[in-house]
């Protein structure tokens, strides 16, 4: 242990006492930039030109200044004053008298004013703006005209009128059809307050019209009684169930039968041909419903933007056929008009516009109070 601490204390002084060498002396000698293998060299001084002074220089000695001096060199040229002379305005005892200032005669000025009028005479006639008198105390006093509008209001029609002139312009090579479009004021969107229903016009075209009844016992055979093409109930329905084909133009049933029927509503609504109560298809009254329905009815439905579009008729019919029609349409208007619509008289705020026109040609607005003596006249002839 003390031979240790003896050696150690040895090697303390020899690293005290040495100076201190780099173990790698070649690699220092690579990358230093002297040849010379002096490991201390010395360092030679560097003197750098003087700062010139801070006075202005002039322009003939700054082109002799180096780039250098000029970085140091302030730029503040020398302004040498100018003077100019003194302007003073003249007074008016000064000034030269002209001709132009020299009094005129009365004749040079009349002869001015000639020539002044006629230049402003000429201008005039140029731009169109001769004044031209005029005796206005004889004339009568204005008064307003109301332009004519090109796109206002169009008159309103009476039904009869409107009528004979559809037909008197109705010159298509087909026979046209009487076209009824009617405007409600009932709001979009508002589905509780659709309106829908059926009509049997009084003076239709005759068709063929095949007609369904599903029903069951006495119905059925009352149906059957009244001119049915197709009757029956459960078989009639599997049997369209299983096929999914029709053979019929109209359907009705009773209200017993509803509840089988919707097992085919799926293929019924594809045709149009679902029963529904409030299109009088589905009724206790098979007798007449029967009957209607060979006679031939024309559905009616309000679209989306509140409009009817209705046929009543072709142009073949004579006009009185024609306003009966009319008039059996406004009857079956007024008793499928919502009970929802808050309005006390029959047509205010219901019907709002109406019109009427042939296939191929304009339409002619009719008034609601004509419109109203033919529903009138149409229920007087159905209670006789």
């Amino acid at each position: 242990m003390a031979a240790m601490k003896l050696l150690l204390s040895q090697a303390r002084r020899q690293a005290l006492t040495k100076p201190f060498s780099s173990p790698f002396p070649q690699t220092f000698r690579l990358f230093s930039s002297s040849s010379s293998s002096d490991p201390n060299p010395k360092l030679e001084p560097v003197s750098y030109a003087a700062k010139p002074s801070d006075a202005a220089v002039s322009p003939e000695d700054r082109s002799r200044l180096t780039r250098e001096e000029i970085r140091y060199t302030k730029d503040s040229p020398s302004l040498t004053p100018v003077s100019y002379a003194q302007r003073v305005a003249p007074l008016p005892e000064d000034r030269v008298a002209s001709e132009e200032d020299r009094e005129r005669t009365p004749e040079e000025i009349e002869t001015e004013r000639k020539r002044i009028e006629s230049e402003n005479r000429a201008r005039r006639r140029f731009l169109r703006a001769t004044a031209v008198e005029e005796d206005t105390s004889s004339l009568p006093l204005p008064t307003l005209l109301k332009p004519e509008l090109k796109h206002g209001k169009k008159p309103l029609f009476d039904l009869v009128e409107a009528i004979r002139e559809i037909k008197g312009n109705a010159k298509a090579k087909f026979d046209e059809t009487l076209e009824a479009h009617v405007r409600l004021g009932i709001e979009k969107g508002r589905s509780e307050l659709i309106v829908r229903g059926t009509l049997a016009l009084p003076h239709s075209v005759k068709k063929d019209v095949r007609v369904a009844f599903f029903a069951e016992g006495s119905d059925a055979e009352d149906a059957k009684a009244a001119g049915a093409d197709v009757v029956g109930g459960l078989e009639l329905i599997e049997e369209i169930l299983k096929s999914g084909k029709i053979d019929f133009d109209r359907c009705l049933a009773t209200p017993k039968m509803m509840p089988r029927v919707y097992k085919i509503s799926r293929i019924l609504n594809n045709h149009g041909l679902m029963p529904n109560p409030k299109q009088g298809s589905v009724t206790k009254d098979v007798m007449k419903a029967v009957k209607e329905a060979k006679a031939g009815h024309t559905k009616f439905r309000m679209d989306k933007t509140s409009i009817l579009h209705v046929p009543l008729g072709k142009m073949s019919f004579p006009e009185d056929a024609l306003r009966e029609n009319v008039g059996a349409f406004m009857n079956a208007l007024l008793l499928a008009k919502p009970a929802g619509l808050k309005k006390t008289s029959k047509y205010a705020g219901y019907v709002n516009a109406f019109h009427l026109c042939s296939t191929m040609g304009k339409g002619y607005p009719v008034s609601i109070q004509s419109l109203s003596r033919a529903a009138d006249h149409y229920t007087k002839l159905q209670l006789k």
